[in-house]
């Protein structure tokens, strides 16, 4: 382990930079855990545990995209606690295979739902639908079990509900989705350092970066324009369900 403390810290600078921005943080943190030796399992807990710290340094770097956010906070954030809680448990009483499979088709297609936001948008405002439905709610419960049980592009889906769901910008809806994730993140966490496989060596040099890269995220998103931001955001996410298609299958 000690041969990967660079590969860890460098991963994890990636993975905050990535998460804070499209919610692909375990694109490169989860990748460089399995490099670095450990089995499946033990690296799902172990980055879950070390992706905790993102939210802290992507939420305080993401203060003006934040306001006039909370009441979604309040109105979600119990149910992203419940969720993630869900989740964490189900991973350490059940074998991970089966969800493992249809992760890159959740992946697949929060990504196609973004890449076509702006239109589904539109739709949905000419309609009168663009509101905060039961489909909304129980698509963040949803989203959150599968945080807390996997994790890796939770972001993704949890960004797509929320630009499809509710009237925000993409940098507002990724600051929520920051806050909303890292609660359900955070309670997995709590589970797995009690109860689960966690390799604490490997937690710190790759929280370490992650903080880094998180803090700054948001202030290169603010940087970036918002069509490139969110085909990025998309086609990375397509990248990665494949890239977890070729491992599940």
């Amino acid at each position: 382990m000690s041969g990967s403390v660079f590969l860890l810290v460098g991963a994890g600078v990636a993975a905050g930079l990535c998460g804070s921005i499209a919610g692909l943080a375990s694109l490169f943190s989860y990748p460089a855990l399995l490099a670095a030796g450990l089995p499946a399992t033990v690296a799902n807990v172990t980055n879950t545990v070390a992706l905790t710290v993102s939210t802290f340094g992507a939420a305080a770097s993401s203060r003006v995209e934040l306001v006039g956010q909370w009441p979604s906070v309040r109105r979600f954030g119990l149910l992203t606690v419940l969720g993630g809680a869900t989740g964490a448990g189900l991973l350490l009483v059940t074998p991970p295979g089966a969800f493992e499979r249809i992760v890159p088709f959740l992946v697949g297609g929060a990504s196609v739902v973004l890449l076509l936001q702006p239109w589904i948008r539109r739709l949905a405002v000419a309609a009168g639908h663009h509101r905060t439905g039961p489909a909304v709610v129980i698509g963040v419960l949803a989203v959150s079990v599968y945080g807390g049980y996997f994790g890796a592009a939770a972001g993704v889906l949890m960004l797509a509900l929320l630009l499809v769901g509710l009237p925000v910008s993409l940098l507002q809806g990724n600051a929520l989705k920051t806050v909303l994730t890292g609660l359900a993140n955070g309670v997995a966490a709590v589970g797995f350092a009690l109860f689960g496989p966690v390799e604490w060596a490997a937690v710190a040099p790759l929280a370490a970066g992650v903080l880094v890269g998180a803090w700054a995220g948001p202030a290169i998103a603010r940087r970036l324009p918002t069509t490139l931001l969110r085909t990025a955001i998309g086609l990375a996410g397509i990248g990665l369900a494949v890239s977890l298609a070729a491992q599940a299958y």
